[in-house]
């Protein structure tokens, strides 16, 4: 036992002397140049180290480096820069006098993406005959290295003409095997807009082929993202997904994705292509999507749309945010959306079965398919939307199939004072894709019924009957005739128009069996006021004359509804009609007097 250590003591002695003096033989700045040219041969970028290159020999052999910059030809700014740098060395290729790195360390570093860090043309470079064949392209980076350590660093990447995109407190960690396997750590955050990203993943990445040919798997990604108008809680997910890229035809494909949004589920495949014609195709299916939840909206907000604009308080609720900027997206690629969603919620609407398919031809966009069922109804929105265009412009063809309205009222900040199962047939042009431009800049017609309709806070034979029976002794309203607040008519139609807010209704038309109406009139959705006037017929609930109800049941009643949503006033014309009635029956007797009595002289005439 005694000679083991003794062994094992000599050993040690002899590792570190021997280590001790390969630091004092072997100057760490001798391999300075060899870096450099290493790197611009391998990629023809340029490496620059400053300051002294040093030895760390505790845990791990190192060469420890000052500040350090990475830029690529005729780059106006350095694709990396780092504070300081580590490179873990091999020992035995040092006895020779030869630099093996086994692992690469970056510290507080900053990795540029844009525009001014990538590689340019020199002005005065040559240009070659035209009819000589181009050159091969450069494939300058490679992944030789068993390990790459990025900590506490800041990626900044920006699209030419575009914004720039901090990712920050960016750590990675990247380690290959001998088979070209590498295993990838990832964690980072973006803040943007008042709100923050924080992004964290796992998985494995194939580079044998690398360049022309990546593929890997994200077994693991976790998200949370924070800000105003989200839930207090945040948002938060993970996703797992197989991914593919091809350098020479600059394709990829992302497949298998399973992506959890907060109670949300998506599942499917994106694919696409890079270049200067961007080409992107999604294909997802999921068991259920909440946008409410995602877009923040809490409980309270499904019945705020129609309150929050009567008081100018709150901020408009919207089909789809205005895009603004994001525009330019849409406008230089090429693709399509499919999207098939068990459950979907959207402004407090549950909707089943519902099927998106969407093509993009850079900013036109058409709906080939927007259909789904909501309760026992069904819907079918396809149409067309000019993205190219700011703000966009937009031509539907909706139809609708015993949807219920209240709620659909609501969705679209509108006064849930009608209800009833919705069918509508009609094209719908517009400006922008906000409620409120909805509201001051869309046009269209359509057909619609209700069937049944309810017309809530107003009892319109009640109205009638109540009104004639204060201008009147001689009729009253029997005892059933309702005392409900609110209006059931069997079916209720009419053909609309809509004109910069302003929607015109005709041919109004509706009933029961005790009353029918009809009317016109308009909507003005911007200031949120009404002027409709009905033709009220009412054939059953009264008792009384019967000479006088029959004339009632053979007369429509003027109605006349008018003024805010929020507080509705209306007029009944009884009185003059009444008049009339009574003038119109005073002269009827009298004619029918006279010609019974030809010789009476007028004073004996039946007042």
């Amino acid at each position: 036992m005694r000679r083991l250590i003794t062994t094992l003591a000599i050993l040690f002695v002899v590792i570190v002397a021997g280590m001790t003096a390969l630091v004092l033989l072997v100057n760490p700045n001798d391999f300075r140049n060899y870096m450099v040219q290493q790197v611009e041969q391998r990629s023809g970028y340029q490496l620059r180290l400053e300051g002294d290159l040093r030895w760390h020999v505790w845990p791990q052999l190192s060469i420890l480096a000052g500040r350090m910059s990475v830029t690529a030809p005729g780059a106006q700014q350095p694709v990396v820069t780092a504070e300081n740098m580590r490179l873990d060395v091999h020992l035995l290729p040092l006895l020779s006098h030869q630099l093996s790195v086994k692992q690469v360390m970056l510290k507080n570093a900053v990795v540029r993406l844009t525009p001014d860090s990538a590689a340019q043309r020199p002005a005065d470079a040559p240009v070659g005959p035209s009819d000589s064949a181009p050159p091969e392209p450069v494939r300058g980076w490679t992944f030789d290295i068993g390990s790459l350590e990025v900590a506490d660093s800041l990626l900044i990447w920006q699209q030419p003409q575009g914004e720039e995109i901090n990712f920050r407190d960016l750590n990675l960690s990247l380690t290959q095997d001998s088979r070209r396997e590498a295993a990838i750590t990832l964690s980072t955050r973006v803040s943007r807009d008042q709100r923050e990203l924080q992004l964290s993943l796992n998985g494995t990445m194939n580079v044998a082929d690398y360049p022309r040919r990546v593929n890997g798997t994200v077994d693991d990604l976790n998200w949370q993202l924070h800000g105003p108008g989200l839930p207090p809680a945040g948002l938060q997910g993970k996703s797992s997904l197989q991914a593919e890229w091809l350098d020479e035809s600059q394709r990829f494909s992302l497949q298998n994705i399973a992506l959890t949004l907060g109670e949300s589920q998506l599942n499917g495949a994106i694919s696409g292509k890079l270049g200067n014609a961007p080409v992107l195709n999604i294909d997802m299916r999921s068991p259920r999507l909440d946008l409410d939840a995602l877009a923040g909206l809490n409980g309270d907000s499904d019945a705020m749309p129609a309150t929050a604009q009567a008081t100018g308080g709150a901020r408009a609720p919207v089909i789809a945010e205005p895009v603004g900027a994001d525009n330019a997206l849409l406008n230089t690629l090429t693709g399509s959306v499919k999207l098939q969603a068990d459950a979907l919620r959207w402004r407090g609407l549950d909707l089943q079965q519902v099927a998106l398919d969407a093509d993009n031809q850079r900013g036109d966009v058409t709906l080939n398919t927007f259909s789904g069922r909501i309760g026992a109804g069904a819907f079918s929105l396809p149409g067309t939307l000019d993205m190219r265009r700011q703000p966009a412009q937009v031509a539907l063809r909706p139809a609708l199939r015993d949807i219920a309205l209240a709620p659909l009222l609501n969705a679209f900040a509108l006064p849930p004072s009608l209800d009833g199962q919705l069918t509508l047939n009609g094209v719908l042009t517009g400006t922008g894709l906000s409620v409120e431009d909805f509201h001051r800049r869309w046009r269209g017609e359509a057909e619609m019924s209700l069937a049944p309709a309810r017309i809530i806070g107003m009892n319109v034979q009640q109205l009638v009957q109540h009104a004639v029976a204060r201008n009147s002794d001689r009729v009253s309203s029997e005892e059933d005739s309702g005392n409900s607040n609110e209006t059931r008519i069997d079916k209720l139609q009419a053909q609309a128009t809509l004109r910069d807010g302003l929607i015109a209704l005709k041919g109004l038309q509706g009933g029961t069996s005790r009353f029918t109406l009809s009317g016109a009139g308009q909507l003005d959705m911007a200031r949120r006021q009404c002027d409709i006037t009905f033709g009220v017929q009412v054939t059953g609930g009264w008792k009384g004359d019967n000479a006088l109800i029959a004339a009632l049941q053979q007369t429509a009643v003027p109605l006349r509804l008018y003024g805010g949503w929020d507080n509705l006033q209306y007029n009944l014309q009884v009185d003059q009609l009444l008049r009339q009635r009574l003038e119109s029956e005073a002269k009827s007797r009298i004619d029918e007097w006279k010609q019974r009595h030809p010789d009476a002289r007028p004073e004996k005439a039946p007042r």
